[in-house]
C-alpha cells in the first residue's frame, strides 16, 4: 500500500486539544479495506458535508490482499488518517466500513456495514478456508462473517432490500436485530443521473448512431476477465469484436473491477490489452467513471458481478460471457439473473448477437426493484441511521448524495489500421471501417492508417495516413507542412489527413492540394473525421472533383447519413 501514516496528533491524538482549532461532538471513522470499498464510503462522505460538530477520520485495515491504490484514494481523500492499531486504540462514535476484515470487533464505537456491491450475493470464506463450493457462506451475510465469539457486534448492517434480511435471518439471527434496510446509494447515484446519459454517451466519444458496448468483468477468477472459468474467451474474443463491429456503428470501452485493476496492476491492464485500445476500446476509471458508462451504455458484455446486475436495473440489455457457477449465493437476486439473462455465444459471429441482443430487450422492472427496496431515499436513510448511532441530531438540511461528475473527454482514439469499404453513388457515399476483415463486408476497399500505428511498415502499404493534433503544433509544423511531409515519406498514400477538432480536418490529396472538411452538424452530422476523409478518398478514386466554391458530400454510416462540406484550403505552416 505505500508507506504507513504516521501516529496523528491533531485532530485525534496525544495532546490533540491544545492543538486542533475546533473542538467537534462526534468522531467518525472511515474504514477502508481496498479501492472496491472504499468507492462505496466515497458515496457516503456528503452525508455529513457542512457539520461542524463532527470530525471525519479514515483508517486502512491493511488486511485486504488489494491493496494497490489505497494509498492513492486516501491521499486525494485529504482526511486526516490514523494508522490501524492507533484506530483501534482511539474512541470514536461512529465507524462505517463498507466490507468485513481486520479487527473490525476492536473497533471502540457504534460500527455500521454498508456493502460495496449489489446486496450480499458471493460465497467466500475467509483466508485460508479453500476454494468456494455450495457450502461456503455468503459474504457478509452470515456468522462467519458476522461474529466474533458466537456474538453480533456489528451495530447496523446496512441492507437495500427485505430479501437481504429474509436471508440473514435464515442463517445468522443473532445479527439481525442490527439490520437496517436503508437502500442503495451507489444505484441511487446513478438514478438521480440518468437525464445526463447523453452528455456521458459525447464525454466517452459516443458518435451520433453509435452503440456504446461496454464490457464488464469482476474480479473472481471465474468472471470475463479470468483466466480459470473453463474456457478463457477475453483473448480471442477482444480482436474479433474490433474486426466484426463496423467502428462507426459501435463504441466500445471496458470497465474491470478496482481488484483486477489494482491487483494486477494498471501498467499491466494496459499492457495486456494494448491492441484493443489500439483499436478502440476505451479503459475507464474504475473508480470514478464507471457508473457513467453504464448509464451511457447500450449493451453490457459481462459476467456475473454486481456492474452487470447493476445496468439490467437500469433496463440497460446484459449479455453474458461468464456465468460464475458456484461462486454466488443460489438464493440471491443476482443469481436468478444469471440463470435467465442472455448469453454470449463465443464461436457465433458477434455482430448479429449485438444487435439481437439490443433489439429484443425488454427492461425487467422487477430487476430494479429488488436492487433496492426505497429507490432514491438512501441520502435520508443512511443519514438518520448515522446520526441515530451517533446519539446526534440530523442537520436541519435535506440529506443528499453528490451527483456523478461528467468524465473527461476521451475521443476514442483508433491508432490501429483501419480498413475502410465504400460504396459511391454520385455524392453519396456509404462507408464501413473496421480493425480487421468483418465478414460479408462489401465494397471497394482501402487503408486508412494513424501514424502512430505499432507497426511501421503499416504505413508503407497505407491509401490513407491519419494523425490528429492542434493547428499550431510545433512539433508538427501544422496540417499544411504535415500533410505535405507525409506524401514525400510515403510514396503508397494518396492522401494526407490532419485531424484539427471533433467535427473538422484538413486533407490533402496527391496532386489535388489541400481542402477542409467540416462536418454539418445542424444536419445531424456527427461522425468520426476520419471517417469524412475516407468517404472523400473514395469520392476522388471515382473522379470525383471538387469546384473552387466547394462540395457538399454525404456520408452514410452508423444507420444515419453525416453531410459535410469540403472546400479549398490555403494552409500555411502553424495554421
Amino acid at each position: 500500500m505505500g508507506r504507513e501514516p504516521l501516529a496523528l496528533r491533531v485532530p485525534v491524538g496525544e495532546g490533540a486539544s491544545r492543538w486542533a482549532s475546533r473542538t467537534t461532538r462526534r468522531r467518525v471513522l472511515l474504514v477502508v479495506h481496498n479501492v472496491t470499498s472504499a468507492g462505496r464510503l466515497l458515496d457516503l462522505v456528503p452525508l455529513f458535508h457542512d457539520d461542524f460538530r463532527v470530525q471525519l477520520l479514515v483508517t486502512s485495515t491493511g488486511s485486504s490482499p488489494f491493496q494497490g491504490g489505497v494509498r492513492e484514494l486516501l491521499d486525494a481523500l485529504q482526511l486526516p488518517e490514523l494508522p490501524w492499531e492507533q484506530a483501534l486504540a482511539t474512541p470514536v462514535d461512529l465507524a462505517i466500513s463498507a466490507s468485513f476484515g481486520g479487527e473490525l470487533d476492536l473497533i471502540q464505537g457504534k460500527l455500521s456495514v454498508v456493502s460495496h456491491g449489489a446486496g450480499y450475493t458471493k460465497r467466500l470464506s475467509k483466508p485460508g478456508s479453500g476454494a468456494p463450493t455450495s457450502e461456503t457462506p455468503t459474504f457478509g451475510l452470515s456468522p462467519e462473517w458476522l461474529l466474533s465469539d458466537g456474538k453480533a457486534y456489528v451495530d447496523g448492517l446496512v441492507l437495500s432490500h427485505p430479501e437481504q434480511l429474509a436471508r440473514l435471518g435464515l442463517v445468522c439471527a443473532e445479527a439481525v436485530p442490527s439490520a437496517v434496510l436503508a437502500g442503495d446509494p451507489c444505484f441511487d447515484r446513478m438514478l438521480a443521473a440518468r437525464p445526463y446519459r447523453d452528455r456521458f454517451r459525447r464525454a466517452l466519444g459516443v458518435r451520433g448512431g453509435q452503440r456504446l458496448v461496454v464490457l464488464n468483468s469482476t474480479w473472481n477468477p471465474e468472471g470475463l476477465f479470468g483466466s480459470d472459468g473453463g474456457a478463457d474467451v477475453l483473448p480471442a474474443l477482444l480482436p474479433r469484436l474490433a474486426a466484426e463491429l463496423p467502428a462507426d456503428d459501435y463504441r466500445l470501452a471496458a470497465v474491470l473491477h478496482p481488484n483486477i485493476w489494482y491487483g494486477h496492476g494498471p501498467g499491466q491492464i494496459r499492457a495486456w490489452l494494448d491492441r484493443a485500445r489500439r483499436s478502440g476500446l476505451t479503459l475507464v476509471d474504475p473508480v470514478h467513471a464507471w457508473r457513467q458508462a453504464l448509464l451511457a451504455a447500450d449493451l453490457v458484455l459481462g459476467d456475473f458481478g454486481a456492474v452487470s446486475y447493476y445496468a439490467a436495473a437500469l433496463g440497460t440489455p446484459v449479455l453474458l460471457a461468464a456465468d460464475g457457477a458456484g461462486v454466488l449465493d443460489a438464493e440471491a437476486p443476482l443469481a436468478e439473473f444469471v440463470r435467465s439473462a442472455p448469453r454470449l455465444d463465443p464461436d457465433a459471429s458477434l455482430l448479429p448477437q449485438m444487435r439481437r441482443a439490443i433489439t429484443a430487450h425488454r427492461p425487467d422492472p422487477a430487476l430494479t426493484g429488488l436492487v433496492t427496496s426505497e429507490p432514491s431515499r438512501s441520502a435520508e436513510l443512511l443519514r438518520r441511521h448515522f446520526y441515530a448511532l451517533m446519539d446526534l441530531p440530523e442537520p436541519p438540511v435535506p440529506a443528499s448524495l453528490e451527483p456523478l461528475p461528467l468524465p473527461p473527454y476521451g475521443r476514442g482514439r483508433v491508432t490501429a489500421p483501419l480498413r475502410v469499404r465504400t460504396r459511391v453513388e454520385g455524392t453519396d457515399i456509404a462507408l464501413e471501417r473496421s480493425a480487421g476483415h468483418p465478414p460479408g463486408a462489401a465494397g471497394d476497399a482501402h487503408l486508412a492508417v494513424h501514424e502512430e500505428t505499432r507497426h511501421a511498415g503499416d504505413l508503407d502499404v497505407a491509401d490513407v495516413v491519419l494523425r490528429d493534433g492542434p493547428t499550431d503544433d510545433p512539433r508538427l509544423g501544422g496540417p499544411g507542412a504535415w500533410t505535405e511531409e507525409v506524401l514525400r515519406l510515403y510514396p503508397h498514400c494518396s492522401t494526407a489527413v490532419y485531424v484539427t477538432g471533433p467535427h473538422t480536418c484538413v486533407v490533402r490529396g496527391r496532386a489535388r492540394g489541400a481542402f477542409r472538411l467540416a462536418a454539418d452538424t445542424r444536419a445531424g452530422a456527427d461522425a468520426d473525421p476520419p471517417a469524412y476523409a475516407s468517404a472523400l478518398h473514395a469520392w476522388w478514386a471515382y473522379g470525383g472533383e471538387v469546384p473552387a466554391h466547394g462540395v457538399v458530400l454525404r456520408m452514410h454510416t452508423a444507420g444515419g447519413a453525416h453531410p459535410f462540406r469540403v472546400a479549398p484550403a490555403t494552409v500555411d505552416p502553424l495554421v
